[in-house]
């Protein structure tokens, strides 16, 4: 295995920050005010969907992304003696870019989050960041990103799920990799200066890269102006 200096030097963060900086720049202009069809009411689906035609026909020319978008991109595996789908997945947003020396595929899983505990085990769990450990996605990348759209206040939504990663039997199940100082999160992240903090997994031989472990970078997004009139039954996740 490469050491973790090693992978770092390597992986294309210019890239993967411009298109950290794309998608953030696409949500805070459509999250500006409540339109008809993206508003705090839309499900997850419909909000990357449109989110990532948004990125790719305005806000990608305009920054000179070169990479491709995806929205509801379709992975899985497939059994070649029988033809049978074994496994299937559809991330939310993926932007893969390359050049003559390295490629990368940098997924974001979005998940819609309220103060509730169950929007919390949605985020974390299996459904959630648990896809980038025992799941197949970003198999053999090194960097993915859990993006949280905040359907309440921040410091109600947030803290509460950092708190959660210190639990011991979540972060076995998640296969975290504390920090040098035993945390199990790195804040403020090391990968994206808008991150709120990040995560490191250990994985399956065969979905992880030379190194060993996938660093998730997790960001939470707010819309622009009030939700407080959002009922109960928009509070899904």
């Amino acid at each position: 295995m490469t050491s973790t200096d090693d992978w770092r030097t390597a992986f294309p963060i210019q890239p993967a920050t411009e298109a950290v900086e794309a998608l953030r720049q696409a949500w805070t202009e459509l999250a500006a005010r409540p339109l008809r069809e993206f508003n705090e009411t839309t499900k997850e689906g419909a909000l990357t969907k449109r989110l990532k035609i948004y990125i790719e026909n305005v806000v990608a020319p305009q920054r000179g992304l070169l990479g491709m978008w995806s929205a509801e991109d379709i992975i899985g595996d497939l059994d070649p003696t029988t033809g049978e789908m074994v496994e299937e997945r559809r991330t939310d947003i993926c932007y893969g870019w390359m050049d003559q020396n390295q490629d990368m595929q940098l997924v974001f899983e979005f998940k819609r989050l309220g103060r509730q505990k169950r929007h919390r085990d949605h985020y974390l769990r299996d459904k959630g960041l648990g896809r980038f450990v025992t799941g197949i996605y970003s198999r053999r990348q090194s960097v993915a990103a859990m993006v949280g759209v905040l359907l309440d206040p921040e410091h109600e939504v947030v803290p509460p799920i950092r708190k959660a990663l210190g639990d011991a039997a979540l972060a076995a199940d998640l296969r975290l990799r504390p920090t040098a100082s035993g945390e199990p999160f790195t804040r403020p992240s090391t990968m994206f200066i808008s991150a709120d903090f990040d995560t490191e997994h250990e994985r399956e031989a065969a979905l992880t890269p030379a190194h060993g472990t996938i660093n998730v970078s997790h960001f939470f997004l707010a819309f622009s102006y009030p939700v407080s009139t959002r009922k109960s039954k928009k509070a899904r996740p």
